[in-house]
């Protein structure tokens, strides 16, 4: 079957009003710039962002924007903010979560990877030991004091765990180096990260594809999702940016 729209405006269509959007990406690393900025376009408002290591704070510009748009609800991350309080000062999306008026909910990097993978294998929640004895054990950790609702915890054998919940989007935007028009995807090294997990996780994944090839002509050892996971495959030229870290 053949998944290829024709632009990525096509792409992000059915992305409705209070969605919960799955972004991966290292920073700069795997981000699906295009397809943020077909979101950025389209307007589409009340979101959740569940992010993993902090791509957002890669692509800046992007996020400004949809801040400044007034589109975002809240955001899921590990890395959210600037390391630096002058940079911070400066950010419409550090200011607004300071503001309360965007929530900004933290998590361990490793256990968000496992929410992902957990709601793609079925599985509703899982303890695991990170954060026991910290802030994430006491409840989850958000700048909006009505949502830190408290977590459960266990002990097995001896060892105390917390109790998490898969996290499971409406959509995951995806980024691949190079796929087949049946969505079968590869990535590049980093840019590996969450995309995988996101893509099994959502309800719903498009992927942009810097270079298309028809079935048959990838590795099948080096697809990393397979088709079957991805409903939509744009094409997106490789990206051309500055990359600093702030």
């Amino acid at each position: 079957m053949n998944k290829v729209v024709s632009s990525v405006q096509e792409a992000v269509a059915d992305i409705h009003d209070g969605a919960v959007i799955a972004v991966p990406g290292f920073f700069t690393c795997g981000v699906p710039r295009a397809l943020l900025w077909a979101l950025v376009e389209k307007g589409t408002r009340n979101l959740t962002l569940t992010c993993g290591c902090g791509p957002l704070v890669g692509a800046s510009d992007i996020l400004r924007a949809l801040v400044q748009n007034g589109q975002l609800k809240k955001v899921i991350d590990s890395y959210g903010l600037f390391r630096s309080a002058s940079k911070g000062m400066q950010d419409p999306f550090e200011q607004a979560v300071r503001a309360g008026t965007i929530e900004l909910e933290v998590s361990p990097m490793g256990t968000l990877a496992e929410r992902y993978r957990a709601a793609g294998a079925g599985i509703a929640a899982f303890y695991t030991p990170t954060g026991v004895g910290s802030v994430v054990e006491e409840g989850v950790v958000s700048n909006i004091d009505a949502n830190r609702s408290k977590k459960e915890t266990r002990i097995i054998d001896g060892t105390k765990y917390v109790l998490e919940y898969a996290l499971k989007p409406d959509f995951a935007l995806v980024h691949a180096f190079i796929g087949d028009t049946e969505g079968n995807l590869c990535y590049n090294k980093t840019a590996l990260n969450f995309n995988h997990v996101m893509a099994t996780a959502a309800k719903v994944t498009i992927a942009e594809v810097e270079n298309i090839v028809e079935p048959g002509a990838l590795d099948a050892m080096n697809v990393r999702t397979p088709g079957v996971y991805v409903k939509r495959v744009v094409h997106a030229e490789r990206p051309q940016f500055a990359i600093t870290i702030d």
